[in-house]
């Protein structure tokens, strides 16, 4: 039916049947006016906005990346027609996961090097890594992953039967935290290392004046420079690899901490030719020639890449008996660790950024490593700020130094699941008092009201989901300990989400585009075979990522 509302037909009606007409037409107009077309509507969701009032939603309509509009199914499927819909039949979508704090370009670089995550010993690592050496692709027999911890016999072995087994090939094997390794004599040769070599911030381990191979911290350097590094060309190639694990495991954004400016360059090249997708927010690495150019040139942004400033190292790992103590270690009696740089360095470095926007984010492990670096950052930062300046793990904090977050707006950034590997031993290393404010995730969020939450991929596993449970649930994968770990400072399970999501984003000034789903931010969302907020205790790790959308694209999971 056609409305002609012109002068002369409406007068040559009578006047009641002009207003049935009308009438009609008002009604047919209503009932037919064409829906707002978008690329995507997702609807009957369970939509985890983690917005202010964290706040769930049915549907929401996405265009040009982001969320236009959300709120209930009816409001959605009123207003907007999908080019393409989401039937969610009810599944609980959150915002993608992004990892506070990761090494996913040097993880992906990794790739050609023997794994040995989850050896549980030392033979069975040398029988791996003789396999590995018939068709490694370098010269260098390189495995990475093995902890000590995890064997029955927890004491450092040496370098003999790696020696007997390669007497002229280089042979190199970093543990899982990356702070220790061990090398055949070769390799040492390589690197011109001696009993008589010694480096402040690391050691040579010596037995009966000989060095045994095993390298701490500093040492290691001396070695890895030797190695040959592979192509740019595999290297993208590797980014591109790991980006695809990511994205089933629902990461959609990662910080990737202490990287170089060649591998800035390669990220840049990689997603200029759409090959890499993924959201970075690098931490440049403690070169002291990089300083002068990103002071001058600040916090840069190109595309899903932001360089927002540098990862600094406090002191080694605990695993390693690297970390910096205040007091001995209660099982080696006369060793406190040390500092990988003199106090000197970190105040000249944080007097050098603080009138930046540059984030000076630091690993700290020990107590002492953590109160050096927290009074480094007071001397500069003075007071409440908005610099958003990093510890990076606060492992192990002295009951006396919590104040120092809260003062000056420190923020910790930590990796729940290093409480869950390290629980069966860190006790014996720091003793039950100082275990007190290890690990201490609730009071470390009461200090300055938010976290970011991270792996430390690949010193503990990519899964997100693991980071929630570990979190909030504090056990292992077999439910020990009963009760949970030290549960008086387990998050809660909104807090862990908002760690794994706003709060991570906002750990990189990110907070504004992306980690909650709200109008106007981007369209980056996971959906979920289980609620994360209402399962059962035992039903979460066996949670899977069902699809992973980043700017509203799908970039991983099986047709919908």
């Amino acid at each position: 039916m056609q409305f002609n509302c012109s002068k002369t037909f409406v007068t040559c009606l009578p006047a009641g049947r002009f207003l049935i007409l009308y009438s009609l037409f008002l009604i047919s107009l209503s009932s037919c006016k064409l829906r707002e077309k978008v690329p995507l509507v997702v609807h009957h969701a369970t939509i985890y906005t983690v917005n202010a009032t964290f706040e769930t939603a049915g549907a929401m309509a996405i265009s040009d990346g982001k969320i236009i509009a959300i709120g209930s199914n009816d409001e959605i499927l009123k207003k907007y027609e999908g080019e393409e819909t989401l039937d969610a039949g009810g599944k609980a979508i959150f915002p993608g996961f992004i990892d506070a704090h990761c090494h996913f370009t040097g993880y992906a670089t990794d790739n050609w090097k023997c794994d040995l995550v989850g050896t549980q010993s030392w033979s069975g690592i040398v029988q791996k890594i003789t396999e590995y050496s018939k068709t490694a692709p370098m010269e260098w027999i390189y495995g990475r992953g093995w902890d000590q911890n995890d064997w029955d016999v927890k004491a450092y072995p040496d370098n003999k039967i790696l020696d007997s087994l390669f007497p002229n090939r280089p042979v190199y094997l970093k543990r899982v935290d990356g702070h220790a390794a061990i090398a055949n004599t070769a390799a040492l040769k390589i690197a011109g290392i001696t009993a008589a070599t010694t480096i402040a911030g690391g050691s040579v381990e010596l037995e009966n004046g000989v060095p045994t191979g095993v390298l701490i911290d500093n040492a290691m350097p001396l070695v890895e420079s030797k190695i040959p590094e592979v192509s740019d060309s595999l290297a993208k190639v590797f980014f591109v690899k790991l980006q695809a694990e990511c994205f089933k495991e629902g990461l959609t954004g990662v910080h990737d901490c202490g990287v170089t400016e060649h591998t800035i360059q390669l990220i840049e090249e990689a997603q200029k030719s759409g090959e890499l997708t993924m959201k970075i927010f690098a931490l440049l690495k403690d070169d002291s020639t990089y300083y002068d150019r990103w002071i001058k040139k600040g916090r840069y942004t190109n595309g899903d890449l932001t360089v927002g400033g540098f990862k600094l190292y406090a002191d080694g790992a605990l695993g390693s008996r690297g970390a910096c103590l205040l007091h001995n270690y209660t099982d080696k009696p006369g060793w406190t660790g040390f500092l990988l740089s003199r106090p000197e360095y970190f105040a000249d470095k944080a007097a050098r950024l603080a009138n930046t926007n540059l984030q000076m984010c630091t690993h700290a492990i020990g107590d002492s490593g953590n109160r050096q670096i927290l009074k480094t950052y007071e001397a500069v930062l003075k007071g409440k700020n908005d610099k958003r300046w990093r510890i990076e793990h606060a492992q192990i904090v002295n009951e006396n130094d919590f104040h120092f977050f809260a003062n000056h707006n420190i923020i910790p950034s930590i990796q729940p699941t290093h409480a869950t590997s390290d629980m069966y031993w860190a006790k014996d290393r720091v003793g039950a008092d100082r275990m007190k404010g290890a690990y201490a995730y609730k009071q470390l969020l009461q200090t300055n009201g938010w976290l970011p939450l991270g792996t430390d991929f690949p010193v503990e596993y990519i899964s997100p989901v693991k980071t929630f449970y570990a979190a909030a649930i504090r056990k292992d994968g077999k439910g020990f300990p009963e009760g949970g770990f030290q549960m008086e400072n387990a998050l809660t399970r909104e807090q862990t989400l908002r760690g794994m999501t706003i709060w991570a984003a906002k750990a990189a000034f990110q907070e504004n585009q992306k980690g909650s789903l709200e109008k106007g931010k981007a369209a980056d969302f996971i959906m979920l075979d289980n609620d994360l907020m209402k399962c059962g205790e035992g039903e979460i790790l066996g949670t899977k990522v069902i699809a992973t959308y980043l700017n509203g694209e799908k970039v991983w999971g099986n047709n919908l």
